[in-house]
Formats: structure tokens, C-alpha cells, sequence
């Protein structure tokens, strides 16, 4: 296999899975064209739920890399002037939902992985992996993938970085919080409203600061993202009021830590959606970080979380495509990005 002939089946392949929709949680229809897409090509793939995976174990005493993107995607955004299951190619761009995130991520590596199977890995042992439910870090991904595979050592994540190398991510920490009154009639200005406890819980929050700043990840953010009573008359005081926090945590702090400094801030309860979804860093000693800068790739720290806050061991973040075109109308990548992750895959793993 040639370069050409690995762009031009990834670019096949990627135009087919934007014909499917592939919702997460309903990626059966684009899990089936991954598994018959390898078998055409002499791949036996294995499969759990919708994650599809294959394997090319040629040294027990090699170490084993992991390649690993997704397949589920998001809704399509308002506002979209092109239909987002026709793949379209217009002055240099394939447009289409999940073209960018992590479409062109997903084709790339398989076309690499087909690219090293054919002509023989020299440093790793290699599993390919297209997983489910990415989007919503769900249970039916990578962390019911994980146990199925052999064991491995560091891992390649499809992501669009623009082909750099994102070494650390901030971790997620979504927050239930409940301010609480007590109900009367609004006319005679009876009760306690738990909506305006809730704002100065909100306006607590916009007055936290976390001390410990990363240098790769940024200081650690709060942000509401969402509030609601169940109120439905217009003439009750509300004695309940919830609403919703986004944190993105820096490495410098646990997750229990941050929730325990938001519980002693505010007066609501607060209750953790997860505690799963922590900050990672692959060590910049590492040897993938080390060849990525010797071909030339920089280093940062992503504001954005993916399947690399699941892995238990060390994980980089690289892609074709940029992430400010992910989960946008009219989202595409840009033919050349898809070419030149091919290449920079088969270069980072060669050498």
C-alpha cells in the first residue's frame, strides 16, 4: 500500500460514515461499515456493543500501541446550509457532520494501521480501535472496550489538534446543585425564594478562584450553564431551585478537593454527576512526545476532554482537523489535513 492509496481509501471510508448517522449511543449502522470495511481489505475486526477494534500482534516482546478515535457524534448544530449526511467536497473541503471531529482522526488511523499491517510496525505491537458514545464519555466506550484488549502501553487519540500534540487535558466535573426555600404567595411576599438563594450561590461561584494555576492547562473554571424552579404559576414563591455547573480542572487539583471548596462556598446542596473524568498529562519524557518534536510538532495543554481521561496509561492527543470546526454548522476538514494525518501517524509510529 502507498500513501496515495491510503488517502484515497480513508477519504472513501470517512464519506461513508458521513452518509450514516451516528448519534452516540446509535452507532450500530457506522459500527457494521467499519467491521466490513477491514474484512474487504483481509482485517478481521472484533466487536463489543459498537466498539469495533483489530489487532496486529507480531511481537510478544514489543510494547503495544493503541489507536484509538471515535465514531459517534454530536446533533447537528442550527444553522446548517448543507445537508449534514451528504458528504460534499467544495474548493479543497469534505463537508459533513463528524467530518472534523473525529472523522478525519478515525479514517486516518485505519488507513495507517492497514498502511504499517501491510508493511510491518517496527517499534510497536498495534490495535486499532473505533469507539462508541465518545461524545458523552458514555459507559458503552472505551471504558467497555478497555478490558477486551491485550495489554497496552500508550495509546495515539484521534482528535483534531491540527496534527499537534496535545499532552495534557483539563478534567470535567459536572455539578447538580440545589439552593432551597420555602414556598408562599408572591402577592403577600410570603416564603423564602430559593431562586434568589440561588443567585447569590451563582454569584459565589463567579467569585471562586482556585489558587494553583498550570502552566500547559490554565487555572482551574467554573461556568452555569444552566438554571430552573418548578414553578409553573406565575404567583408562587419557589422553595426550590436547581441549577448546573461546568468545571474544568486543572492536574493540580483532585476532583474531591474542588467539589469539597464549592461545597464550603455556596449554600445549596451540590451533587457530583461523575468523578471519572480527570485531568490527564502524558510525561513529556515520554518517546511519542519526544519523536512528535523532533518531526517538528509542538506540545500544548487542551481545554477540551476526550477517551484520553479513561486511559490508564500514557495517552497523546493528536489529529487532522481543528477542534474550533467541531460541533459547527456546516463542519468539514480540509482534504490536505486528512492526507497529512495519514502521514504524520505513519511517521510518528516508524520512527
Amino acid at each position: 500500500m502507498s500513501i496515495d492509496t491510503a488517502y484515497e481509501q480513508a477519504l472513501d471510508l470517512l464519506q461513508a460514515l458521513i452518509a450514516i448517522p451516528s448519534y452516540s449511543r446509535e452507532e450500530n449502522a457506522t459500527a457494521d461499515l467499519l467491521v466490513n470495511w477491514f474484512a474487504a481489505r483481509g482485517i478481521t475486526c472484533s466487536r463489543k456493543g459498537n466498539n469495533v477494534w483489530a489487532q496486529h500482534i507480531f511481537s510478544p516482546d514489543q510494547e503495544t500501541l493503541l489507536l484509538c478515535s471515535h465514531h459517534d457524534t454530536v446533533r447537528p448544530a442550527a444553522g446548517y446550509t448543507k445537508h449534514p449526511f451528504s458528504p460534499f467536497i467544495e474548493e479543497g473541503r469534505l463537508y459533513g457532520l463528524g467530518s472534523n471531529d473525529a472523522g478525519a482522526s478515525l479514517v486516518a488511523m485505519a488507513a495507517t494501521f492497514l498502511y504499517l499491517v501491510q508493511r510491518g510496525a517496527a517499534r510497536y505491537n498495534l490495535v486499532f480501535a473505533a469507539v462508541a458514545e465518545e461524545e458523552i464519555s458514555g459507559s458503552g466506550g472505551i471504558s467497555l472496550l478497555l478490558p477486551e484488549l491485550p495489554q497496552l502501553h500508550c495509546a495515539l487519540v484521534g482528535e483534531p489538534t491540527m496534527m499537534q500534540m496535545a499532552v495534557a487535558e483539563r478534567g470535567l466535573l459536572v455539578l447538580d446543585c440545589t439552593s432551597c426555600g420555602v414556598a408562599g404567595h408572591a402577592a403577600r411576599n410570603e416564603g423564602e425564594s430559593a431562586l434568589y438563594k440561588a443567585v447569590v450561590a451563582i454569584q459565589q461561584l463567579q467569585e471562586l478562584h482556585f489558587e494553583k494555576v498550570s502552566e500547559l492547562l490554565g487555572a482551574v473554571s467554573l461556568n452555569v450553564t444552566g438554571i430552573q424552579t418548578e414553578n409553573k404559576a406565575h404567583n408562587v414563591i419557589p422553595d426550590r431551585c436547581t441549577f448546573m455547573v461546568d468545571v474544568r480542572v486543572n492536574e493540580l487539583y483532585a476532583h474531591e478537593a474542588v467539589l469539597d471548596r464549592i461545597r464550603q462556598t455556596i449554600d445549596a446542596e451540590v451533587q457530583p454527576r461523575s468523578l471519572r473524568l480527570r485531568s490527564s498529562m502524558m510525561p513529556l519524557e515520554h518517546e511519542l512526545v519526544q519523536k512528535g518534536l523532533s518531526m517538528g510538532m509542538e506540545y500544548y495543554g487542551s481545554p477540551t476532554l476526550s477517551d484520553k481521561a479513561l486511559m490508564p496509561f500514557p495517552a497523546l492527543k493528536l489529529g487532522p482537523g481543528d477542534s474550533a470546526r467541531s460541533h459547527t454548522a456546516d463542519e468539514f476538514v480540509y482534504l490536505q489535513e486528512i492526507r497529512q494525518g495519514i502521514e504524520g501517524y505513519i511517521e510518528l509510529i516508524k520512527r
